[in-house]
């Protein structure tokens, strides 16, 4: 009985050691965007962003928002007949450094403050059971940005926080 739990302690710790290595692994490359967003350097920007993967997410978040609006069948229709055209033109608008460098000055990340290191980024990733990480607000929150391990670079794959944040002029939040 000892044994087996003693087995099955290691077994977790080597499965938890994975995602750290993950999380970490990824936090030089998010580093390495924030960098990029920050100097508005669009060659290295685009070297640590998926958009094909960024264009699906934001295809079939439109499609769920979609699903979730009061409309007809007719307009459901129009709309998931103009989501991949809209995905589209959604990353090509919004997918770049200086779009996102007015989201990250939203959330503190100003360009009068040193970007955090590997190791706090590394400690604020997320592991998802799917092999990627993500980024959160707070430390349980909900996944704001993905990333996936695409041969050896982890990239941006998926934006799942407000899409008025990608506008270049966050909508302002309310405060508890």
């Amino acid at each position: 009985m000892l044994r087996s739990f003693a087995l099955l302690a290691l077994a977790a710790l080597a499965l938890a050691g994975c995602a750290t290595a993950s999380r970490f692994d990824a936090a030089g490359d998010v580093h390495s965007l924030l960098v990029a967003i920050r100097d508005n350097d669009r060659a290295e920007f685009d070297r640590y962003v998926d958009r094909r993967a960024l264009k699906q997410s934001l295809e079939g978040r439109l499609m769920r928002e979609t699903n979730r609006a009061d409309m007809d069948d007719g307009a459901r229709a129009v709309a998931a007949l103009l989501a991949p055209g809209l995905a589209d033109i959604a990353v090509d608008a919004m997918i770049r450094p200086e779009v996102f460098r007015a989201a990250a000055n939203y959330y503190g990340y100003t360009p009068d403050k040193p970007l955090p290191d590997r190791l706090a980024i590394g400690g604020a990733l997320k592991y998802l059971p799917d092999g990627r990480v993500c980024a959160t607000k707070k430390k349980d929150g909900p996944c704001l940005l993905t990333f996936t391990n695409v041969e050896g670079t982890w990239k941006l794959s998926g934006f799942e926080g407000d899409l008025a944040d990608l506008r270049g002029k966050p909508k302002p939040r309310k405060t508890p």
